[in-house]
């Protein structure tokens, strides 16, 4: 699943957003009963969820895992500042750390940090195989600088819609 940027928000009323509220927390949650919380009937609450599928508000009905009961208990912060600011040094950069699957999220950013990247491993010796790939192998890498989670206190994402 690709990040692209969108601008602006898409048209959405009061129910709509009950609606997200209810899927962010639950996305298992029955059309019927999501009907009832909301005193919509069921069909209305799927052409609902159906357009907001269609215009991109909601863009995933995926699971949540536990990394440490799928043995990748290390989650690391990293920091990567670019040599060169060119342009399609910088693409290049993006798709290759979108498509590494140890990094979670990846955030393009201002200041010092040229990108922070999210990254789940199950063990260090995994994640110096994925420095030497990302950062090591790329010439536009000028530094990388590694945080180690010590404990997972939150981690969520969903949208507040309040």
């Amino acid at each position: 699943m690709s990040e692209k940027p969108t601008r602006g928000s898409a048209e959405l009323d009061r129910l709509d957003l009950k609606i997200l509220d209810i899927l962010q927390r639950d996305n298992k949650t029955p059309q019927r009963t999501i009907a009832e919380m909301i005193h919509l009937s069921a069909p209305a609450v799927q052409r609902r969820i159906r357009r907001m599928e269609e215009i991109g508000v909601i863009r995933a009905n995926v699971a949540l895992v536990d990394p440490a009961r799928v043995d990748r208990s290390i989650t690391l912060f990293v920091e990567v500042e670019m040599e060169s600011e060119r342009a399609e040094l910088y693409d290049a950069a993006k798709r290759s750390f979108a498509a590494a699957p140890e990094v979670q999220q990846c955030y393009y950013v201002t200041g010092e940090a040229d990108f922070i990247l999210i990254i789940i491993v199950r063990a260090m010796s995994d994640y110096e195989a994925l420095t030497r790939r990302l950062f090591f192998g790329n010439n536009n890498v000028k530094r990388f600088r590694t945080f180690v989670s010590m404990e997972r206190v939150k981690v969520g994402l969903s949208i507040p819609l309040e």
